[in-house]
C-alpha cells in the first residue's frame, strides 16, 4: 500500500523541495495540498501536478500522514487538525512563533500520541556527520570555541522583504529565528545543552520590523563558547562552521546559500597537531552543495513511517532549539546574558 501524504500549507518555499522528494518515491502518493489561501494551493498543485483541496479535514482524513510547510503562525492550528485524526506530522522549522505556541504544540502531540518530526535538515548532511564523528573521537582534544555563520542574501531582494518572513506576527522573528534555529540545533546535536546566551540584533540594513542581522554567543558549563552569526544580507561568504580545540581545528564551507557558490572542493578541512601536523581535506561533499538538502527531511520522514520507531528529529529537539533562540531574544532585549530555559 502506498503511503498517502497530505501537504498542509505551502507558503514556505521548502514545500517545493518536500513535494519533489515525496513524488520521487514510488511508494508515496501526495493525496492533495491545502493552504488557507486557495490560490496558493492551486498554483502549487499545478506546479507539482497534484490536486488542490479546499476542505482541510477531508484532506487529512484521506491521508496517512501530513507535511506542514505553512507560515510559522499556522503550525499550531495544523498540528491540532492532524492530531484530531491521529495523523503523523512533519513540521517545518521553527516549531512555533513563541514559547507558548511551542508548548501548545508539544501538549497536543503528547496528548494525542501522534508521531512528530521537526524539520532540521542539517541532521542529514554527511559533512555534519563527519564532524560529529571527529568530535566523538575527540580528534580536536578539548573543544574551546565553535563559530557558526549561517544565512543568505535574500533580504537584498524586494520579494523577500515583502514576504511573510518579515512579519513578526506570522514568522515569530527575523534572521535569528529563521536561520539561527538551524545553528541552535547543530550546537545541541554536537555539544548538548548550553547554559546561557548573550545576543545583539540589528535591523539597520533593511529597516524591517524584524532583525536582518544577529549575533548570539552561547556558553556551556564546561567552558565551551559557541557563536552564532546570522543574516539575510550575506552577499557572499565562505566558511560556515569553525570548531577549535586544543589538538586541532575544523573548517566547513558550502553549507548555506551565501557560501554554496564559493568553492568546488575541500569543503571540510581538518587541522591536527602533533605527529604529521597539518591540514587535510575530507572528500565529503555537503548536501547543500549537491543541491539536495531539504529533500532529505521528507525522505527521512517517509523512512521513519515505514520502519516504525522514533522519528530521527523529535518535537523535543524543536522545543529546545527554539528555547535557545528565545533566550537570545530575551538577552537582546535586556542587554545581559540570559539562561536557557528548557
Amino acid at each position: 500500500m502506498r503511503l498517502k501524504v497530505a501537504m498542509l500549507g505551502v507558503e514556505h518555499y521548502h514545500a517545493n523541495f518536500w513535494a519533489s522528494a515525496f513524488l520521487q518515491r514510488p511508494e508515496v502518493e501526495i493525496v492533495g495540498v491545502w493552504d488557507p489561501v486557495a490560490d496558493k494551493a492551486a498554483e502549487f498543485a499545478v506546479r507539482h501536478d497534484i490536486e488542490a483541496q479546499g476542505d482541510l479535514r477531508s484532506l487529512i482524513r484521506r491521508s496517512h500522514a501530513v507535511a506542514i510547510c505553512s507560515a510559522t503562525n499556522e503550525h499550531l492550528m495544523l498540528v491540532e487538525a492532524a492530531a484530531a485524526l491521529g495523523r503523523p506530522v512533519l513540521c517545518e522549522k521553527p516549531l512555533g512563533i513563541d514559547r507558548a505556541q511551542c508548548d501548545a504544540i508539544a501538549e497536543v502531540v503528547a496528548r494525542s500520541g501522534i508521531r512528530f518530526m521537526q524539520s532540521f535538515p542539517k541532521r542529514f548532511d554527511p559533512a555534519n556527520h563527519e564532524i560529529a564523528r571527529l568530535l566523538k573521537e575527540e580528534a580536536l582534544g578539548q573543544v574551546t570555541l565553535c563559530r557558526i555563520r549561517h544565512g543568505h542574501g535574500h533580504g537584498l531582494a524586494e520579494a523577500f522583504r515583502s514576504a511573510w518572513f518579515v512579519d513578526p506576527a506570522r514568522s515569530g522573528g527575523g534572521t535569528l529565528l529563521d536561520e539561527g534555529v538551524h545553528a541552535a540545533d547543530f550546537l545541541r546535536w554536537m555539544f548538548g545543552e548550553p547554559e546561557s546566551v548573550f545576543a545583539t540584533l540589528s535591523s539597520a540594513a533593511l529597516g524591517l520590523p524584524v532583525e536582518d542581522t544577529a549575533v548570539a554567543t552561547f556558553r556551556y558549563a564546561q567552558g565551551l563558547i559557541a557563536e552564532v552569526t546570522t543574516s539575510w544580507c550575506f552577499a557572499a561568504a565562505d566558511t560556515s562552521i569553525e570548531i577549535y580545540g586544543t589538538e586541532g581545528s575544523i573548517l566547513l564551507s558550502g553549507v548555506d546559500i551565501a557560501s554554496r557558490p564559493t568553492r568546488e572542493t575541500d569543503f571540510l578541512r581538518v587541522f591536527r597537531r602533533g605527529k604529521g601536523e597539518g591540514w587535510s581535506a575530507s572528500e565529503v561533499v555537503p548536501s547543500f552543495k549537491t543541491g539536495i538538502f531539504h529533500e532529505h527531511v521528507a525522505r527521512a520522514f517517509v523512512d521513519a513511517l515505514k520502519r516504525g520507531g522514533p522519528m530521527p528529529v523529535t518535537i523535543e529537539d524543536g522545543r529546545r532549539a527554539f528555547a535557545m533562540i528565545d533566550a537570545a531574544y530575551r538577552s537582546a532585549a535586556t542587554g545581559r546574558a540570559e539562561p536557557i530555559r528548557a
